[in-house]
């Protein structure tokens, strides 16, 4: 993890972008004139000489000091090396069916940003919309009765990050953002200051609500199998069900179409290999769609939610309160489940990483010597 002076937007390009470990987050767009984000990609059209760059610097997948970042944003006691910081955890729903039937699942997300909105804990919200082609773009929101529009996935990532950095210039004091894995490590990493100087207004995101992830998918190759599967504007939505059916669910005017796993593996991210967080470790709020007893279609409707924070734990508290949140109890062993899916996760990243560098002390932007890998490192 040796680094060298010069730390700007060619070592970004020769170590990220040409090595194929873009995630496509948009951390090191709208820093200045030279990085752009579009359709699923990050360009760079124009060479910057800086010596040192906020692009570099905020990547999330250039080198991080993991455990410094958990340092500085959560309370040691509650910290676990499978899915971080754990301060609370809870299965949670929307109380507005309205908002719940715009979800991707049970709508919680749509609830904490909404009403961190209206209750004035943030006031602009950085969230994803779909777009009619699949192909997602980054959306701010003041409105907390708009918040609902914005709910559908498309499973492939939108350079959110890139619309905080617009943000961050201009009259927004208090942001919220809705953030993948990846993005939520960008803005810890922002957090940290790496450049003081050019600190990026990152003192004006109040508020992360990070997304379980297992992976993205390439737009380009999503846009191939949608159609050679049914005609895309037939398709009404999309998603994932549980390992355990091994298909993505097409949903579509005419009905639901069943697609392999195998062939939606093949539209992953190449980056995504490399990703060691499933459950956004680096936000205040983390949800993911939750697992019931009584099967996915209940399940569907729900969703699983770490608190990290004590920002996190007031805004979910004041949704009980405020009866924007219903509860129900956690089934047993959900957090154990959960636990050990994200240290799977993370072993296959770390075994990508020693593939792809032919070493076992060169994990590209990890650090080896990480209590949260340690262990898995000497099993393997």
């Amino acid at each position: 993890m040796d680094e060298k002076k010069h730390l700007g937007q060619k070592e970004l390009n020769e170590r990220v972008k040409h090595a194929r470990l873009c995630t496509g987050c948009g951390a090191c767009v709208n820093l200045c004139p030279y990085q752009r984000a579009y359709e699923d990609k990050v360009l760079a059209i124009f060479p910057c000489d800086l010596d040192v760059g906020r692009c570099y610097a905020f990547c999330p997948r250039t080198p991080v000091d993991l455990e410094a970042l958990r340092g500085l944003l959560f309370d040691p006691q509650d910290l676990t090396p499978e899915v971080g910081a754990v301060k609370g955890f809870y299965v949670t729903r929307s109380r507005n069916t309205k908002e719940r039937s715009r979800a991707q699942h049970g709508g919680t997300v749509t609830a904490l940003m909404s009403l961190a909105l209206k209750e004035g804990i943030i006031d602009t919200a950085v969230m994803a919309d779909r777009g009619g082609t699949f192909l997602p773009e980054a959306v701010t929101e003041n409105d907390s009765r708009k918040v609902a529009m914005h709910g559908k996935s498309s499973f492939v990532v939108s350079p959110n990050v890139a619309e905080f950095n617009r943000l961050a210039k201009g009259s927004s004091e208090k942001i919220g953002a809705v953030a993948t894995p990846c993005q939520a490590l960008a803005y810890a990493k922002m957090r940290m200051k790496p450049i003081p100087e050019r600190d990026n207004n990152i003192d004006k995101l109040k508020l992360v609500v990070g997304l379980f992830c297992g992976w993205a998918l390439s737009w380009e190759r999503l846009m191939d199998l949608l159609a050679a599967k049914t005609e895309l504007a037939a398709i009404t939505g999309l998603d994932i069900p549980p390992s355990r059916y091994q298909a993505m669910h097409i949903y579509t005017t005419n009905g639901t179409i069943e697609v392999p796993i195998d062939e939606v593996n093949r539209c992953i991210r190449g980056a995504c290999h490399y990703c060691f967080d499933m459950t956004a470790e680096f936000s205040d709020i983390s949800v993911g769609s939750a697992r019931l007893s009584e099967g996915w279609e209940e399940a569907r409707g729900w969703n699983q939610v770490i608190v990290r924070t004590d920002l996190g734990l007031e805004l979910v508290e004041l949704a009980r309160k405020k009866r924007r949140l219903e509860f129900r109890e956690v089934p047993e062993g959900n957090l154990q489940r959960l636990k050990a899916a994200s240290l799977n996760k993370k072993g296959m990243a770390l075994k990508n990483l020693k593939l792809r560098t032919h070493s076992q002390d060169d994990l590209i932007y990890l650090n080896k010597e990480d209590p949260a890998f340690k262990n898995l490192i000497k099993g393997g």
